[in-house]
């Protein structure tokens, strides 16, 4: 059950920053040199490599940039901890950061730079069988598509991705008939017809990369939502935006108002390129984003027609509770197996990390949610499942903290052997986001190798063989090793050594 709002910040970020919001000086041998700008980045923006190389040879100017979720840079900005650490900010959209006064005291100077809606991606095939004109579709169409079970979709987690956001924004605000700015009273009106919408969804992703990849790999879904320009580096979708509405990015780039008067010009000069005509250009041919000076034309296939654009929330609460709402009712339950290393190694300060990251956790699970707790060392050690029941949540969510207060350190280390357990757990298919967690701190010594996990992961069948296993880089395990068991199952590695151990948990909650 979540129990922070949509600007909850990832622990990850947390701690990669450490605690640290004093403003180091330009002298600062610490500090860049002047002709560096420090960007906090929305992960998106990770393809504009040819962009900051071309502003580089015109300008001097280095953009640095440090890339992560939106909604979790805001609270960073909210809280202060961006001060001193960057210059700049650069997100896919500041309307999350004007929720928040705290947050926009800390940003001048912000002008937008390019635009990207939200949009559907349609395999061909789909778009033939429902016999839709791509310019003209409505969301009202895509709702009747999904109630008919005709149109299945995935796309990434609003609580964590603001691609997310926007995409349930526009949906709410469809389905509301919202002629405002969303209201509390609109997102109770579309609830019913949002319940509905959100069984078509099957696949969810904690960034849009992931998702692409999913969708490749799995080929088990119609549709993907997300911006304008993700969809057109997909091949093979037919993209199409709604012609009734929907939430657009303006990606602003603006100043820190921590940064001095000399980094600012420095802003300003690159503000200034990144909006001339040959920049745009660049822009728009590179990343299929659309440019926002009249004088440069949009990429071919972006379209030219206008789209109406659907307002964005006008509180806070308005947008934590469409989340809550989201996350608790309606979207698909998760179905996770936390498969634990509690080995020998594991004794001492590493099981408490284990027990701390995973009691914070429990502040994190949802209404409908299973979890199974597989705790092992030379074998299985146990296993217990639990759901936390809409109608008493607490109890639980008590049991988990129960069962991981229990946890204790002693044996080897089967990674492979727990892991095929977790899979005959979990059997076959059900109407769930279903992952399994691989957290150690070791190689394997004990049980099957990792070549008899291969061949009995590739035996197995059906929707078992698209459940992926997302391992945790903790200790003295080895990088290959889990690197090998996330590609082949389609997961993804995340970095305890880095961040932390419940950094990397809250982390992965987004693929759940």
């Amino acid at each position: 059950m979540r129990r922070h709002g949509v600007l909850a910040l990832a622990a990850t970020a947390a701690v990669l920053l450490g605690g640290c919001t004093s403003q180091p000086h330009r002298d600062d041998p610490a500090a860049p040199k002047p002709g560096t700008l420090r960007v906090l980045a929305s992960s998106e923006l990770s393809d504009m490599t040819a962009v900051f190389d071309r502003v580089r040879k015109d300008t001097g100017i280095t953009i640095r940039p440090t890339y992560m979720g939106t909604l979790d840079a805001v609270d960073l900005v909210a809280r202060g901890k961006a001060d001193g650490r960057y210059d700049a900010l650069w997100l896919s959209s500041d309307d999350s950061l004007r929720l928040r006064p705290e947050a926009a005291k800390r940003v001048v100077s912000e002008t937008p730079v390019m635009s990207s809606p939200v949009a559907i991606g349609v395999q061909p095939a789909t778009v033939k069988a429902l016999g839709w004109k791509p310019e003209q579709v409505t969301w009202t169409q895509i709702e009747q598509a999904v109630r008919d079970g005709k149109l299945t979709y995935g796309m990434t987690d609003p609580a964590r991705s603001n691609s997310g956001f926007a995409t349930l924004v526009s949906v709410a605000s469809a389905m509301s008939g919202a002629q405002s700015a969303l209201t509390d009273a609109d997102v109770a009106r579309a609830t019913p017809r949002l319940k509905e919408f959100f069984k078509g969804q099957k696949l969810t992703s904690g960034s849009s990369g992931w998702l692409a990849s999913a969708y490749k790999r799995r080929g088990s879904v119609d549709a993907l939502f997300n911006y304008e320009s993700v969809l057109e580096g997909i091949p093979g979708l037919t993209v199409i935006r709604p012609r009734d509405g929907v939430v657009t990015a303006d990606y602003p780039f603006s100043s820190l108002t921590s940064a001095d008067e000399g980094t600012r010009e420095e802003v300003r000069r690159v503000t200034a390129e990144l909006r001339g005509d040959a920049v745009q250009k660049l822009i728009t041919d590179t990343t299929h984003r659309r440019p926002v000076v009249p004088s440069v034309s949009p990429a071919a296939g972006l379209g030219t027609g206008r789209r109406r654009e659907l307002p964005f929330p006008g509180s806070r609460s308005v947008a934590d509770g469409l989340i809550q709402s989201y996350e608790n009712k309606l979207r698909r339950p998760s179905r996770t197996v936390y498969v634990l290393d509690t080995s020998g190694s594991m004794d001492g300060d590493r099981i408490k990390s284990l027990k701390a990251a995973l009691t914070a956790l429990t502040g994190d699970f949802r209404d409908r949610e299973e979890v199974t707790l597989m705790p092992f060392g030379s074998t299985v050690k146990s296993v217990r499942t639990h759901v936390v029941d809409p109608k008493d949540p607490k109890a639980g969510l008590a049991a988990i903290r129960r069962d991981t207060d229990a946890l204790s350190a002693d044996g080897g280390t089967a990674i492979y052997t727990s892991l095929e357990q977790a899979y005959d757990h979990l059997g076959g298919g059900t109407d769930t986001f279903t992952s399994i967690v691989l957290m150690t701190d070791g190689e394997n010594t004990a049980g099957d190798e990792a070549e008899d996990f291969d061949g009995f992961y590739r035996g197995l069948g059906g929707a078992r063989r698209d459940i992926p296993v997302f391992p945790i880089l903790f200790g003295d395990s080895s990088r290959a090793e889990l690197q090998h068991i996330a590609d082949l199952t389609g997961g993804r590695l995340f970095d305890a050594r880095q961040g932390s151990l419940d950094g990397a948990f809250e982390e992965i909650r987004g693929y759940q």
